[in-house]
């Protein structure tokens, strides 16, 4: 078999336009009581925090992460699972200070 030959030497980094994903566990959020509010509160948090010329950070549902609380939603991000850190959020309240604490380097 021949094999195609490699057009560039590397692969390409690139860097979106948006803040990084928010990570949701779906079945906490269809589980949980406050579920649909939780997740309303999320975008719209998301979108209020943007920044100048930048896109809103987007809301991805995720498989189960394993934790499963009775009555709160499993959320992460990208700075959070690099900390092994996860933030169960109960009620719409608690969103600000969840999305806070996912992007806090220093919390712990």
């Amino acid at each position: 078999m021949s094999e195609k030959p490699c057009t560039s030497p590397s692969p390409m980094v690139v860097r979106p336009r948006r803040a990084a994903p928010v990570l949701v566990c779906r079945k906490c959020l269809k589980r949980s009581d406050e579920g649909r509010d939780v997740r309303r509160a999320l975008k719209s948090e998301l979108k209020a925090a943007r920044r100048d010329g930048t896109k809103p950070a987007k809301l991805v549902m995720t498989g189960c992460f394993g934790l499963c609380p009775k009555k709160a939603v499993v959320v992460a991000s990208g700075a959070s699972l690099a900390r092994q850190e996860y933030v169960l959020v109960e009620d719409r309240d608690q969103v600000p200070r969840a999305l806070a604490l996912l992007d806090d380097a220093s919390a712990g």
